[in-house]
């Protein structure tokens, strides 16, 4: 089994401020990490949930892929990351087993990790972000 857990659930906002408000009201959730991912054009705000996170994004730039899914499709669930122990390996069978890459190889991501995208026109309509810590 490639997959060791769930990683995060993405959420695509526009106000991420607002958003973080409301998860802290509503669950009593506290901020783990907060970063702009410069290369993806997001600023993300990690909350913990056992051991995964709900990632709270917002765009930093109207040409992100999160700007273009919020506009397309509004505010919601934006993808699933699935924690692996190698992304190169995961992403080699994702691939094998007919899946649509977005990044042909594995790339830096967020506090520290290294990540890949799959396409959801491969994965049945869900966008996956491979993780590996």
């Amino acid at each position: 089994m490639l997959l060791t857990e769930i990683d995060h659930i993405a959420i695509a906002v526009r106000d991420l401020e607002a958003a973080v408000e409301y998860y802290q009201k509503a669950f009593g959730a506290t901020i783990d990490h907060r970063e702009v991912v410069e290369s993806d054009g997001v600023e993300e705000v990690l909350m913990k949930v056992a051991e995964s996170y709900i990632q709270l994004l917002t765009p930093t730039n109207p040409d992100s892929p999160v700007a273009k899914a919020i506009e397309k499709r509004g505010e919601g669930l934006h993808h699933i990351g699935y924690r692996v122990n190698n992304c190169a390996e995961a992403l080699a069978s994702m691939i094998a087993a007919g899946a649509t890459p977005i990044d042909k190889a594995p790339r830096p991501g967020s506090r520290g990790t290294t990540v890949a995208f799959m396409h959801p026109k491969g994965s049945f309509g869900t966008l996956i972000e491979l993780v590996q810590e």
